[in-house]
């Protein structure tokens, strides 16, 4: 039953169903199963469609619907872990965005979504933002790391003026920086001193977990 119930969550959220997906984790729930597997079942279903998207094989508007199915099924089994006093895994926290003078949001938010699935507290500041807003909401959630999207090569300058700004307060030793996005490369983040790239949401939480251990 337990195979069972979990696949069909699995499946849900592969194929979008938002009704399906919180039907599933009901009933995962009211079987007495862990909701621990329903989360990471779901998991599991983002990040193959974060493989689809990859390699052409799914869009953005799949990929939010994924997402909305996703959510919908979450608060049941968060309710569930609430219930059962059980404490996930916390790795971490970090404080993530989309720099200054960029509004895109989409991808960001595919990340922010898998990196808190994966046992991260994140921060999501939205789009938008500068550098001193990521470096107070670092200071006030003492976190461990922060992570800037940008989309456009015109608003890449926000990571490395963020950067920047950390080494003039003193701050740069304090906090890990990510950065990602549909401009960004791995030679940029190492052109300015970044402590993590990462090209997807899948890739993002594999890095994550690395450097945030190394430290």
């Amino acid at each position: 039953m337990t195979d069972t119930i979990v696949i069909k969550l699995h499946e849900a959220v592969l194929n979008m169903d938002d009704q399906g997906a919180e039907q599933a984790a009901k009933e995962l729930v009211t079987a007495g199963l862990d909701p621990l597997e329903g989360i990471r079942s779901m998991t599991s279903a983002m990040a193959e469609m974060g493989n689809k998207f990859e390699h052409g094989e799914a869009f953005v508007p799949e990929l939010l619907l994924a997402s909305d199915a996703l959510k919908r099924a979450m608060p049941v089994l968060e309710d569930e872990l609430k219930k059962r006093n059980v404490k996930r895994e916390k790795l971490g926290t970090i404080i993530a965005g989309t720099v200054k003078g960029d509004v895109h949001e989409v991808g960001k938010d595919i990340v922010v979504m898998m990196l808190s699935l994966a046992g991260f507290d994140v921060i999501n500041l939205g789009a938008d933002v500068s550098a001193s807003d990521f470096i107070a909401a670092a200071e006030s959630n003492k976190a461990d790391a922060i992570a800037m999207s940008s989309l456009m090569s015109t608003t890449m300058a926000g990571q490395r003026e963020l950067i920047d700004f950390l080494k003039q307060l003193g701050l740069r030793e304090k906090y890990k920086v990510f950065v990602g996005g549909g401009s960004v490369k791995q030679a940029w983040a190492d052109q300015i001193g970044a402590d993590g790239y990462a090209q997807d949401a899948i890739e993002a939480v594999s890095m994550a977990k690395k450097v945030l251990a190394r430290g």
